[in-house]
């Protein structure tokens, strides 16, 4: 058995902590290392983490970069520290371990496997390939809030719901404004959304998986803003593993940054929720 491993220091950090990082940081210059077991992270996992299970990170320490900032979890920090000390030992230079580990972390999770709602991204998409599919998420669930906002009768709800709307529009003008800039081409928005993917919405799952996941009742402005969040989360942890798996550099840069604005995104909605109780 090698002991040293053992005795390798490793930096302990809180879930408030690990989140102040986090912020610091924008998406893709910080690694979140969930190494349990697949069944574990789609149960629920940080958004963006990604999964290498402790057995298996020896033999994939090529997908992790040496130099970034990297916070390693598990369930409660037992074995995300075994394999914190591995990193460190293999010279990997900011490792960090998650005390107390998923259960301690108290922020938003996302859900289901890896390669959920990655079937919009193959890892070979131009720049512009990539702003459409992420026009159509952001379409599809700008076109849900406005439809949950004629069909329930709490006038409070049907206010939040034209909001949040009105949230998905802004990112939408923001995305084909640099499709324009990119592409050379001035597209008006009508032009611009023929060539939108039918039937999805941010996140990579339809309204009727979260519905099943979350059971919230429509007419409760706490828990519309709750679905609402859960749904950025998963947006959040989709543009960041979309962003892994593309090798086009202009392409990873836009789904950084628009993971980057999922996560602005999180945090007004986290504000919104003491206004509104």
């Amino acid at each position: 058995m090698r002991w040293r491993q053992f005795l390798t220091p490793v930096k302990p950090v809180s879930a408030a902590q690990a989140r102040a990082h986090m912020n610091e940081k924008p998406a893709g210059e910080l690694i979140l290392l969930d190494v349990r077991q697949p069944e574990e992270y789609e149960s629920s996992h940080i958004p963006g983490a990604k999964l290498i299970p402790l057995p298996e990170l020896s033999e994939r320490l090529s997908e992790i970069d040496p130099k970034k900032t990297t916070i390693v979890y598990c369930a409660i920090g037992a074995r995300s520290r075994v394999g914190a000390q591995m990193l460190v030992e293999k010279g990997f230079e900011d490792i960090h371990n998650l005390d107390g580990g998923i259960k301690a972390w108290n922020g938003e999770i996302a859900l289901l496997s890896e390669e959920k709602g990655l079937d919009l991204f193959n890892g070979n998409e131009s720049p512009e390939e990539t702003l459409v599919a992420a026009y159509s998420l952001e379409d599809g669930l700008r076109d849900f809030y406005l439809t949950m906002s004629a069909k329930v009768e709490n006038e409070e709800a049907k206010r939040l719901f034209l909001q949040l709307s009105e949230i998905e529009i802004k990112h939408q003008e923001r995305i084909l404004e640099e499709y324009g800039r990119i592409s050379g081409r001035s597209l008006t928005k009508q032009e611009f959304e023929e060539k939108l993917v039918a039937g999805v919405i941010e996140g990579g799952m339809t309204t009727e998986e979260y519905s099943n996941l979350f059971l919230p009742d429509w007419e409760s402005v706490p828990d519309i803003i709750d679905i609402a969040m859960s749904i950025e989360a998963q947006a959040l942890d989709l543009y960041i593993r979309a962003s892994d798996k593309v090798s086009d550099s202009q392409s990873k840069k836009q789904l950084t940054q628009i993971a980057n604005e999922e996560r602005t995104h999180l945090a007004m909605l986290g504000k919104m929720i003491p206004a509104t109780l």
